[in-house]
């Protein structure tokens, strides 16, 4: 027993749960919504009238948007307050949060560096031992960054000789970061500090007296949804002003394209990595001691990630010409000379390859699970490495010199864990593994196949009670993402454990759009191919439940960001098929979301409504501009947060609006919009588990399942 539950007492209190009928559920309803302007604009698409009433929402800064915000979190309180396990669901949800969390060791300088979280934590303190299994004294903790934990590390490095460590901090999770450097030897302050940096943090130069970084000019209005152009790549000298800094690269041809550098360890070489938008790269480059790029790698129809540049040769992962990812190395002397270090698998997708000890580590996903193969730098396999488990794999990273390195696995029902590795014998021993408050062995997660639309097998990663019936009368929830080549892999999820460990079942499906099984993969589910990644979630849900693990009374969908579309489609799609509807943070108006932020980076996956051949398939699929009236929508709570410029919240205020004059049933459709909190990087623990609670206590209400305290 690992936790402090009663075997006992999760099983019969699950139980209870799964035979509770709809009838015992007191039902809750809402006040009256916010009566909301419709207003009369009109934009023409090549020929094609679109309405947009709810552009006014769109100002962020208005005091008309900030009344309606208010007025609608009153709504959407009022109706969370009635469900009476609400805080019975918070406090569950407290408790599996509660424990130590702690990173891999890393060596920089004379220490050893890691992450550590006591539990509830809003943010990690990065901590330093003189040797790794020692007590450790804390280096920084960004809880002192402000009084209520919104300030967060989107970034941090050491320099090479370990003297300085910079960090990027973002408040109240916008994408925006300002740049701080420490001495550590002293852990003060010094006087550098880089502002208006976005996407990028301070990368070294190898003699550690400066850094470069990316970043934009001050916005003159809209900090959090103005459309940003024109990123220039710096470079700063320690000790100066951020006015002093030398522009290194700059694009006046292109303003809508990121740039971010990369020098050579042996300080001989510059890179400097170019993209359009989320995929597709190109790679320049230059002798230090000269002031022009070349072109080494051309854009974009591939990508390209640098791994390491030795002897005058870089080593970068692509998938030019290899679906699933080549690791090839290009003289700098001699440029027409490519050769391929470790080709393309047939059926496994290199994810990753990393550097330690002198040797080369790929990380493979086999069915969206690790796999470790060490490799020398020609090429020739040393070993794949035994894992102690089924899951997915972190670090493997170091220095040259290195002969031991750390790493984490994890998956649905285990948290990080931490191994040693030893690079010359390949054996793996336990260094930390976390203490938790629940009994891992009652669960079980299993992979399950099942077909689209079009035939194409998609995989599932269902995790669940082990003795639980498959009767169809289990509350279900169904995440995705499906896009932007992100691979879902086994992760653990406190709250998804407080779900399943309710008798509900926890299912994950590994969507068309990501790169699960290479760029073949994610090509079937962007541009033009969009509605397969709909098309993959939707035949999830009907399998769970010609499966019997559910029904469509007890089934409840989820997925943030992309995975926000992904819910918003599927809802206007199919909205007989859900009970409960859970789109967060999500890119809901197709046919506008370039006009924001740095939204234009994704036209490289869903495509323009600018563009004449590829508004016809956005607009058949863009969630705000299905919505039907007339027709009974499952219950829904949109989820935002006032500080998003990511995915601005404007489109999940006027879905949320739209879908609330269209609704003909008596499910709510309500919108919780989150204040001092962006797209859910750095977010405290403190509102993680508020909105937790909050979307978790939603759900139960209305699928007529009560949650059951569980006894201690």
């Amino acid at each position: 027993m690992t936790g402090s539950i009663c075997k006992a007492a999760v099983l019969a209190g699950a139980a209870a749960l799964a035979t509770t009928g709809c009838n015992s559920m007191k039902q809750i309803k809402h006040d009256p919504y916010p009566e909301t302007a419709r207003g009369e604009v009109v934009d023409n698409y090549f020929g094609t009238e679109v309405p947009d009433p709810y552009r006014w929402l769109e100002d962020d800064n208005s005091a008309e948007t900030a009344a309606w915000v208010a007025a609608e979190n009153a709504v959407t309180n009022a109706y969370l307050e009635q469900i009476p396990f609400r805080g019975a669901i918070r406090e569950r949800l407290t408790e599996l949060w509660n424990y130590p969390k702690e990173g891999a060791p890393a060596k920089h300088g004379d220490w050893w560096y890691y992450s550590y979280n006591d539990g509830l934590q809003n943010q990690a303190v990065i901590c330093r031992t003189a040797e790794p299994g020692q007590a450790g004294e804390v280096f920084l903790d960004p809880n002192t960054l402000s009084e209520d934990g919104t300030v967060a590390l989107a970034a941090m490095s050491f320099s090479k000789d370990g003297r300085y460590f910079a960090y990027a901090a973002a408040a109240s999770g916008s994408d925006w970061v300002e740049i701080r450097v420490m001495d550590t030897a002293t852990g003060q302050l010094t006087d550098d500090r880089i502002e208006w940096v976005k996407f990028s943090g301070a990368v070294w130069a190898p003699d550690s007296k400066g850094f470069y970084y990316s970043a934009y000019d001050a916005p003159k209005q809209g900090v959090y949804s103005s459309q940003n152009q024109f990123q220039k790549v710096y470079y700063h000298t320690l000790g100066t002003p951020q006015s002093a800094d030398r522009l290194i690269y700059e694009d006046k041809d292109h303003p809508l394209r990121y740039f971010a550098a990369w020098p050579s360890d042996d300080g001989r070489w510059l890179f400097v990595s170019g993209s359009e938008g989320t995929s597709g790269t190109e790679i320049l480059y230059r002798r230090v001691s000269e002031t022009k790029f070349r072109t080494l790698l051309p854009g974009f129809a591939n990508d390209y990630r640098f791994v390491d540049c030795r002897n005058d040769q870089l080593y970068y992962m692509t998938n030019e010409g290899a679906s699933n990812y080549a690791l090839r190395r290009i003289s700098l002397t001699a440029p027409s000379k490519i050769e391929t270090v470790i080709p393309e698998h047939e059926r496994n997708l290199l994810e990753g390859v990393t550097t330690a000890g002198g040797c080369l580590f790929a990380t493979y996903l086999q069915d969206a699970q690790s796999r470790i193969s060490q490799y020398d730098y020609d090429g020739k396999p040393v070993r794949t490495v035994e894992l102690p488990a089924i899951g997915t794999v972190g670090g493997f990273d170091g220095g040259k010199e290195d002969s031991v390195i750390y790493y984490t696995l994890t998956n649905y029902t285990s948290p990080a864990t931490i191994y040693r590795y030893d690079i010359a014998s390949g054996e793996s021993t336990l260094y930390k593994a976390p203490e938790v408050a629940f009994d891992p062995s009652l669960y079980v997660t299993e992979q399950v196949f099942y077909p689209s639309k079009d035939g194409t097998q998609v995989p599932m990663f269902i995790t669940r009670r082990k003795d639980l019936k498959l009767d169809g009368k289990n509350p279900c929830l169904l995440y995705g993402y499906g896009g932007f080549q992100i691979n879902l892999t086994p992760g653990f999820n406190p709250s998804a454990l407080m779900f399943v460990e309710q008798g509900g079942i926890y299912c994950v499906a590994n969507l068309r759009g990501g790169s699960e099984y290479g760029e073949a993969w994610h090509k079937a589910g962007m541009l033009e191919n969009k509605q397969n990644v709909f098309d993959d979630f939707i035949a999830a849900a009907e399998y769970l439940i010609a499966q019997k693990y559910t029904s469509k009374e007890r089934l409840a969908i989820n997925g943030a960001s992309n995975g926000g579309l992904l819910v918003g489609a599927c809802e206007v799609q199919r909205p007989d098929l859900f009970a409960v509807c859970l789109p967060q943070v999500g890119v809901l108006d197709m046919l506008r979301y370039h006009k924001f932020t740095i939204g234009w980076g994704w036209a490289v996956e869903y495509g323009s409504s600018d563009n004449a051949e590829q508004f016809p398939y956005i607009y058949k699929y863009s969630p705000l501009h299905n919505i039907r009236e007339g027709v009974k929508y499952p219950a829904t709570l949109v989820m935002t947060a006032d500080h998003d410029d990511r995915v601005v919240p404007a489109h999940s205020f006027k879905f949320a609006a739209r879908m609330q004059h269209a609704q003909a049933g008596e499910a709510p459709v309500l919108i919780r919009i989150e204040s001092k909190a962006g797209h859910g990087a750095g977010k405290p623990t403190s509102k993680r588990i508020d909105e937790a609670a909050d979307m978790y206590a939603f759900l139960f209400q209305n699928i007529g399942v009560p949650y059951r305290p569980v006894a201690k």
